[in-house]
């Protein structure tokens, strides 16, 4: 396996470059990064359509991580109730080293083999779910440990790393290789990589809501409303839905607490 995430930088003496050479050059690898994204469609594919077929089964989506691929996996996780409406525990995003690993690194967390796997079994996972691990390099033992122990068990299985052919990947029925090559700051993942698997997981997360009826039209009928900004956000989605006037939309959305029933409600009368 060619660890492309940990190869020498293309640049040389990053202490001497200006400011302006600096965020030029970052720039500059971090538009690389759509393309290589670009390249790992047809695997994107093929995960969004078996988690939709397993959710649709009653199952749900697990990621696993540690470090910068396992706080971006928590933050997509946790950005879908609020989004698409749905149960929190529909989307579950599990960080080597357990919560307090989210805002402080916990050290040596994520060579613990058995760990994904011991986490996983918190949350009575089963062969309805998905487990998606996330790894930038593909060989993080406590992504590779718990990906093996669901395929043992016949738990469906993919994977977001930015190496070709690692541990993760072969031990992933379905797994999503973006290829980024070396990072700005030699083997500093949290940079291209990371983007890499944000753009993936914004990808998988968006396409699987749409496919499971989340989206109407382009708009986020199954949001919650938590914010004042959000609810002027629901009363102008009904408003344009239903061509009602502003208090009427209002009145809707007070009685029945959702975008999607209040217009099937205006639209019923």
């Amino acid at each position: 396996m060619e660890k492309t995430t940990e190869r020498d930088s293309n640049y040389r003496h990053l202490e001497k470059m200006t400011t302006l050479e600096l965020l030029q050059n970052i720039n500059k690898e971090d538009k690389t990064v759509p393309n290589a994204v670009e390249k790992a469609i047809p695997q994107i594919q093929k995960l969004v359509d078996v988690v939709v077929d397993q959710m649709e089964a009653g199952g749900r989506l697990f990621y696993l991580g540690a470090g910068t691929s396992g706080r971006l996996g928590i933050v997509d996780a946790s950005e879908c109730p609020p989004t698409y409406g749905v149960p929190h525990g529909l989307v579950i995003g599990l960080i080597a080293g357990g919560d307090g690993a989210i805002r402080k690194a916990v050290e040596f967390a994520e060579d613990d083999e058995t760990g994904g796997w011991k986490d996983l079994e918190k949350h009575q996972v089963n062969h309805k779910d998905v487990v998606v691990g996330i790894a930038a390099s593909g060989s993080t033992p406590y992504v590779v440990g718990a990906l093996q122990k669901c395929n043992e068990v016949g738990i469906k299985t993919g994977c977001i790393t930015c190496n070709n052919n690692s541990p993760v990947a072969q031990n992933s029925n379905f797994p999503v290789e973006v290829i980024v090559g070396p990072e700005f700051v030699t083997g500093s993942t949290r940079m291209k990589a990371g983007t890499a698997q944000k753009l993936v997981l914004n990808m998988l997360t968006t396409s699987v809501m749409v496919k499971l009826g989340r989206v109407l039209d382009n708009k986020m009928i199954d949001m919650q409303m938590a914010n004042n900004k959000l609810v002027a956000r629901g009363v102008n989605l009904v408003k344009a839905a239903t061509n009602v006037t502003d208090e009427d939309a209002k009145l809707y959305l007070d009685k029945f607490g959702s975008v999607r029933l209040a217009i099937e409600a205006i639209k019923k009368n």
